[in-house]
């Protein structure tokens, strides 16, 4: 047996998963409150915080799982992109364990991961997963990229944000309206309550299949500015609206590029991740999307959206097929691509 511990610890979740032959036995996440007063991640108070939950969550996950750590296969920890702090305290403690215990790590490419958990099986009759080569749609607060996956270990970009993410826009218009951190489930719960053809921002015009979305974000904050003027309780007496013309407008813009990769590279496989894919108008358009154009969809379970250490361990298991592991040299990476 192949049992796989995964730590993830990039940003503010501190999180540990077991899997065995490619089946999850356990998925452990501590979320870390002290940010939301600030409106955002402070990487100090994120780093000391991890140090405080690392070794009581991969205990926890060794007991869901059933697994003592000498039957521990191999480690696989997230190296990067992240918060250097963060990063830092997996990775050290993925050394740690892994020196005291004799076993291989593999290092873990965190965007690559988020693709990956479209493989964590929750049983071994679980076979709903992509069939190579497929599309993905990785959007968070990070990123905006489109990805065709050719394997597991496997991947080309061929389009991203030239600057902001989806995930940025949705958290800094968000931010604008006074609607408090992180934005993006705000702007959700909201939209579904509003008329999304209420309000027109902009939509860029950039070639090939990149994005931008800090035209949007500019034209947003002008709208508001200007119609403030004239009403000073506009955004209040309009915000359901707002969000989800707003809403409207990102969903489109991420969709019309899939949709012309999906139709250039002729394939029908196309998947979702990262954060933003738990946003439930994406998860619509998606849906949508197979009725028009006969997709074959993926979208993950809500508890594999955002950052986990599942989605870190079945990236782990199969380096571990491949025999990819790592070295004590190997140092976490704040930025990078997948």
């Amino acid at each position: 047996m192949i049992n796989i511990l995964g730590i993830e610890s990039s940003c503010d979740d501190t999180a540990a998963a077991v899997i065995q032959d490619g089946v999850l036995l356990s998925n452990i996440i501590s979320s870390q409150k002290v940010h939301e007063s600030y409106g955002g991640v402070v990487p100090e108070l994120a780093s000391r915080a991890h140090q405080q939950n690392i070794i009581p969550v991969v205990d926890e996950a060794l007991k869901k799982a059933g697994i003592k750590k000498n039957e521990l296969t191999a480690i696989a920890f997230t190296r990067g992109p992240g918060l250097m702090g963060s990063l830092l305290v997996g990775t050290s403690f993925a050394k740690g364990l892994s020196t005291a215990l004799d076993i291989p790590m593999m290092d873990i490419n965190h965007l690559q991961a988020h693709v990956l958990a479209h493989f964590i099986k929750e049983d071994k009759e679980d076979t709903n997963q992509p069939v190579f080569p497929f599309l993905c749609l990785l959007v968070s607060g990070g990123n905006s990229q489109i990805i065709v996956v050719k394997s597991h270990n496997e991947m080309e970009i061929i389009g991203q944000t030239i600057d902001d993410a989806a995930g940025e826009a949705f958290d800094k218009c968000a931010k604008v309206m006074g609607l408090g951190y992180p934005g993006g489930p705000i702007v959700d719960k909201l939209a579904k309550e509003g008329n999304p053809e209420r309000f027109r921002f902009n939509k860029p015009h950039i070639k090939g299949y990149d994005y931008s979305f800090s035209g949007l974000k500019t034209s947003f904050l002008y709208f508001l500015r200007d119609e403030l003027k004239s009403n000073s309780n506009f955004i209040e007496e309009n915000k359901e609206d707002l969000c989800a013309s707003l809403q409207k407008t990102i969903i489109d813009i991420l969709m019309d590029k899939l949709r012309k990769a999906a139709k250039d590279l002729g394939i029908k496989e196309v998947a979702v991740a990262g954060g933003v894919s738990a946003n439930s108008g994406l998860r619509a358009s998606f849906e949508e999307h197979v009725h028009r154009f006969g997709w074959k969809i993926f979208i993950p379970k809500f508890g594999y959206t955002t950052d986990n250490a599942a989605m870190v361990a079945i990236s782990g298991y199969y380096k571990y097929l491949d025999k990819e592991f790592c070295g004590m040299d190997a140092a976490p990476y704040a930025r990078v691509t997948v």
